[in-house]
């Protein structure tokens, strides 16, 4: 039996096939709520701490949008200056203050491992939205139940991972879980920007059928989804070495119409010119429900660790 009450959801590596579907089948059940058809009140009483120490627009909303729509309230803290932590307090005293707060945290970081200190810190449940360049574990579920809708399945499918592969967190929890499925994976970026080896090492332990390249458009011959990633400038220390690779892929309509009309597309957005903005005419353009997609997913994890259900 799949239990998620009171656990956190740090990484994807460290979750299961079963506990993987259990997130999925839960989030199908959400989604006429997360796309406000019903409504309920399960968490009606709870109270979720919405910590973001790094710029985000979609996963803050999301998880606060995901907790007020199971009847849930949402306490906040918005970047590092304003709050303790600027003054020198640790992780772990940040969440064990918060713990007498709240029923559940959810926590951004630019500190790869952060939300894991502050998780052992504490007994409420951490919800990981994103750890520099280490993980972002619920956007990678959203990402796999994206496809299986769009798609229908995942098993058998060719995923075309594309873009800054190296710091793009997004794509490493999503690599994670795909090594679950039968697909067969193309990570496409600069050699610069490869996907970390500790990624590949378990694509491979897994075995996982996957293939590096920088071309780009021969990829997309093979691709049922591509997803692409943006350059992520605020990862570098070199403005220079952000601006030579900044447009190395660019997805436009031609190019999609050339090399494969039938496939999904997909990002984890905020997108900065990776995606010309003529893609989102076509039927497989699916950044934008894969946003609201979401809240459904967010509203699965906030009930499974709460001990909730419809």
């Amino acid at each position: 039996m799949v239990d998620f009450f009171g656990q956190d959801v740090l990484s994807t590596k460290s979750l299961s096939k079963s506990e993987i579907e259990k997130v999925m089948i839960t989030a199908e059940g959400f989604l006429p709520y997360a796309n406000k058809e019903k409504t309920t009140e399960i968490l009606k009483g709870k109270l979720m701490a919405s910590l973001f120490y790094e710029p985000s627009t979609r996963t803050k909303l999301s998880f606060e949008s995901a907790m007020q729509r199971l009847g849930g309230r949402v306490v906040s803290v918005v970047g590092i200056e304003s709050s303790s932590l600027a003054k020198g307090e640790t992780l772990s005293d940040t969440a064990k203050v918060v713990e007498t707060y709240a029923d559940v945290i959810a926590v951004r970081h630019s500190q790869p491992g952060a939300p894991r200190e502050m998780a052992d810190a504490v007994d409420i449940p951490v919800l990981n939205a994103g750890d520099g360049a280490g993980e972002h574990p619920t956007q990678a579920l959203l990402d796999l139940f994206t496809i299986q809708n769009e798609r229908g399945k995942i098993d058998g499918l060719t995923i075309v991972l594309v873009g800054d592969l190296k710091y793009g967190r997004t794509v490493h929890s999503l690599a994670y879980l795909l090594a679950h499925y039968d697909v067969n994976l193309i990570l496409v970026s600069p050699d610069q920007l490869k996907m970390p080896a500790e990624v590949t090492n378990d694509l491979a332990e897994k075995g996982v059928v996957f293939s590096e390249t920088e071309d780009f458009e021969e990829s997309l011959k093979q691709a049922d989804v591509c997803y692409m990633t943006r350059i992520q400038k605020e990862r570098f220390a070199d403005p220079a070495e952000y601006d030579r690779f900044k447009d190395v892929y660019i997805l436009t309509k031609e190019l999609v119409e050339q090399s494969n009309p039938e496939m999904t597309i997909m990002h984890p957005l905020p997108r900065v010119g990776e995606i010309s903005l003529n893609v989102d005419e076509l039927p497989g353009a699916a950044y934008f429900r894969q946003m609201r997609n979401g809240v459904a997913v967010r509203m699965a994890l906030l009930s499974l660790v709460l001990g909730a259900s419809l």
